[in-house]
């Protein structure tokens, strides 16, 4: 009789599925900002992107009532009247700060707002 041969035991694998493809253009889950809105929220940004301005901002922030006098800014910040002046007014343009004047002295506020929202709006957080 002949001799048997025994088989090497063969292992079964699953076949492999095909590769997922990236997905490379994805829908928005949102709106983006509109051109009128991107405008005004670059010029908030570059109301704020200069460090002096950024300190304005913190001064008046620290102060009682969220409230300045021109008066109290200056000195801080060691520029003269004018330039903080000239600081104050594109915060002002910007929609940062309001100016109440009140006699010779302008007292400046923050505007409710006006920055907590810039992530919520540009970023949708």
């Amino acid at each position: 009789m002949g001799d048997t041969v025994q088989m090497p035991f063969t292992e079964t694998r699953p076949v492999p599925e095909a590769p997922i493809e990236p997905v490379c253009c994805a829908p928005a889950s949102r709106e983006a900002i509109g051109t009128d809105e991107a405008e005004r929220l670059a010029r908030l940004l570059k109301a704020v992107a200069d460090p002096a301005r950024l300190r304005l901002v913190s001064l008046v922030a620290a102060h009682a009532d969220l409230e300045a006098c021109v008066c109290d800014l200056t000195e801080p910040l060691g520029l003269s009247q004018p330039t903080v002046s000239h600081h104050l007014k594109v915060l002002v343009d910007a929609g940062i700060l309001t100016r109440d004047k009140r006699g010779t002295w302008a007292y400046y506020r923050l505007v409710p707002g006006a920055l907590g929202s810039l992530a919520e709006r540009v970023l949708g957080l």
